[in-house]
C-alpha cells in the first residue's frame, strides 16, 4: 500500500484536491482510503463517504493535531493495509504552520492557496519547506501575475519541491497529481521504525498541563520569554 501525507493551512482546499485526485486514481483501477485528522470539528468525512471512499476521522481535541497524528498514524496505516486498498491518504491541517506531519520515505504534499498572501510561504515552517509536492489552489480567483509571484515565493522557500496548480472545483491539474503520488516501489506495510522529517515543537509547560492563570509564578517547564531590551 502507498501512504500519502497531505497537510496545509485550514480551508486551503485540501479535501477538494484529494477528492478530485481520487477520481483520477480510481479511473486507473486503484482503490483509495482516507484518514482525516483535525482539531475540534470536521464533516469532511461525510464528503468522502458520499464519494464512496472508506474514511476514518480523528479529532485531537485539546491536543496538538499533529502530535495526535503521529501518535495514531501507525494504527491508521494498519487499518488501511488490512482494508486492502492501494493508496491510503492522510489529511491533516497544520494549524500552527509549524508542525510537519511528514515521514521520511513517505510522499508528502502541502496544499496552500493563492489567497493567503504573498508572504505566507515564508511564515509556514517544515509543513511547506519539507514537502515533496506543493499544490497551489484558488488560482482562478487571482491574476496570472499574482499566481506567478506566489509560486516564486513558494519556490524560494522549497526549491526542491514540485509545484503544481490545481483547481479544487473543476479538478483541473488533479490528474497530473495522481500520476505523481502512486508508485508500486513505495509500497509499505508498516511505519514502525520510520522517522519524522522534522522534530515536533518541544514544549511541556504548566499550560500544557492545564494551568490557566497568567503570571511568572504560575509558569514552569519549557518556557521561552520575549526579548524586550532592544
Amino acid at each position: 500500500m502507498n501512504l500519502i501525507t497531505v497537510s496545509g493551512p485550514p480551508s486551503s482546499g485540501k479535501t477538494s484536491v484529494i477528492l478530485k485526485t481520487i477520481e483520477s486514481l480510481k479511473k486507473r483501477g486503484l482503490s483509495v482510503a482516507v484518514a482525516k485528522f483535525d482539531c475540534l470539528y470536521t464533516d469532511d468525512d461525510v464528503l468522502y463517504k458520499n464519494a464512496g471512499v472508506p474514511v476514518k476521522k480523528g479529532l485531537s481535541g485539546a491536543l496538538c493535531p499533529d502530535h495526535y497524528f503521529v501518535s495514531n498514524v501507525e494504527e491508521v496505516t494498519q487499518w488501511g493495509y488490512k482494508s486492502g486498498v492501494d493508496v491510503l491518504i492522510s489529511e491533516s491541517a497544520g494549524l500552527c504552520n509549524r508542525c510537519s506531519p511528514y515521514i521520511k520515505g513517505i510522499k508528502a504534499i502541502c496544499v496552500i492557496d493563492n489567497l493567503s498572501g504573498i508572504n505566507t510561504p515564508k511564515k509556514i515552517g517544515p509543513m511547506l519547506k519539507s514537502a515533496d509536492i506543493v499544490v497551489i489552489t484558488k488560482g482562478d480567483i487571482v491574476s496570472q501575475a499574482e499566481r506567478e509571484v506566489f509560486a516564486s515565493r513558494v519556490n524560494s522557500v522549497n526549491p526542491k519541491a514540485t509545484i503544481m496548480h490545481i483547481n479544487g472545483l473543476t479538478g483541473q491539474g488533479s490528474f497530473e497529481l495522481s500520476t505523481l503520488i502512486y508508485d508500486e516501489k513505495d509500497n509499505i506495510d508498516t511505519l514502525k521504525g520510520k522517522e519524522l522529517r522534522f522534530p515536533m515543537p518541544s514544549a511541556l509547560c504548566s499550560y500544557c498541563l492545564g494551568e490557566t492563570r497568567i503570571g511568572e509564578s504560575y509558569q514552569m517547564g519549557n518556557i521561552r520569554k520575549i526579548n524586550l531590551e532592544d
